[in-house]
């Protein structure tokens, strides 16, 4: 019982930690978008922090302090003048955030989500350098009745072209299939190093995306059998399908948020701190090449996230600067701390939602969808 128990803790000091370093390196990034782009623009920066809250550890490097604060779930970066109506000395303005142009200002807002994007490029790209595990188009199970069993195919079976196209992984063929419903394909089978030619027609079948909306397509009737291989990509061919794969998750990202205000997306699918601790947990546990996938997509989530015209969000900032090149003069001191107070009061919900649901997971056992 007590090696039990011990076990135990041991794995949960380990999940945390996973999170720590998880967490630590995604807000890590974003804050060195900021202060990156603060430097080379001639914005003076007071603080580099991570975390929130009181001071674990600091010192200071030049015009610089750089901090590790106690609660870990954030950071920050406090350029000089930040503030509307901060005094500073007349020698300082040139140097105050405030007043530098509205594309100075807007480049150091937006630098924090770019980063989070390219840290999740190159989390990719190195990932597709280096080799991803990827289903083989192998059928590991035929259902009754269905296409695959009328042609004859069998489990063991493995699908290497259709239509004359040569089909080395899963996903490509079930591409192919789902969107030619009703329609006959000519698919080259490999049984016991020999090969032969079916013909099959995918039945036209309604089913349900990730969003939980009902769309149509070819299904034939097969499961994979689950064996994989490495699929290494050349230098170019990894480069361009980082940026591709960032995209899409970047746009699903957005368009889960519209389906979630649509209420197409039930809210209690999402997960806040306590998801993140456990899901990074798990991730590892797979190994490093699933947690560091898993911190690319927090870090897009993050990136994505921060966008939105929220005030107190990077994307809030980025509106009030839009606002103020339209009217050619920033909004008043009072409208922005209002708006602020608006937006934390939004945030804040958002966050005690997300902690409610998390905790009712782990009282129930329901896992995250």
């Amino acid at each position: 019982m007590g090696a039990r128990n011990s076990k135990g803790a041991g794995t949960k000091i380990m999940t945390f930690l996973y999170a720590i370093v998880l967490l630590g390196v995604i807000i890590f990034v974003h804050e060195l978008g900021h202060f990156i782009f603060a430097k080379l623009l001639g914005v003076r920066v007071l603080k580099f922090s991570l975390g929130f809250g009181p001071k674990l550890a600091g010192k200071k490097i030049g015009e610089t302090e750089y901090l590790i604060s106690a609660i870990p779930f954030g950071g920050y970066v406090k350029p000089l003048g930040e503030n509307p109506g901060e005094e500073l000395e007349e020698e300082e303005k040139p140097f105050a955030f405030n007043y530098q142009p509205i594309w100075k200002r807007f480049l150091i807002v937006f630098a924090g989500p770019l980063f989070n994007i390219i840290c999740a490029v190159v989390i990719f790209f190195f990932s597709f350098l280096g080799g991803l595990p990827v289903l083989t188009p192998e059928i590991g199970s035929v259902l009754e009745k269905s296409p695959a069993e009328r042609s004859g195919l069998l489990k063991g079976d493995r699908i290497v072209q259709i239509e004359g196209n040569p089909v080395k992984q899963w996903d490509e063929m079930t591409k192919i299939i789902h969107g030619n419903p009703e329609k006959p394909l000519n698919m080259t089978i490999e049984r016991n190093s020999a090969s032969f030619t079916v013909t099959l027609t995918p039945e036209k079948k309604e089913v349900k995306n990730i969003f939980g909306e009902a769309q149509s397509v070819g299904l034939i009737g097969i499961r994979p059998s689950g064996a994989t291989f490495i699929k290494r990509e050349s230098l170019p061919d990894a480069a361009r399908d980082s940026v591709v794969r960032t995209w899409e998750i970047s746009k699903l990202t957005v368009i889960s948020i519209v389906k979630l205000i649509q209420r197409a997306i039930p809210m209690d699918t999402l997960g806040g701190p306590i998801m993140i601790v456990q899901m990074a947990g798990e991730q590892a546990a797979q190994g490093p090449l699933s947690f560091f996938i898993f911190m690319a997509l927090i870090n897009i989530n993050l990136g994505i996230l921060n966008l939105l015209p929220i005030p107190i969000l990077d994307g809030g900032h980025i509106l009030f600067l839009g606002i103020e090149a339209i009217r050619r003069k920033p909004l008043s001191e009072k409208v922005i701390s209002i708006s602020q107070k608006i937006g934390l009061a939004l945030i804040l919900t958002l966050v005690v939602f997300v902690m409610y649901n998390d905790v009712l997971r782990l009282i129930t056992g329901k896992t995250f969808p």
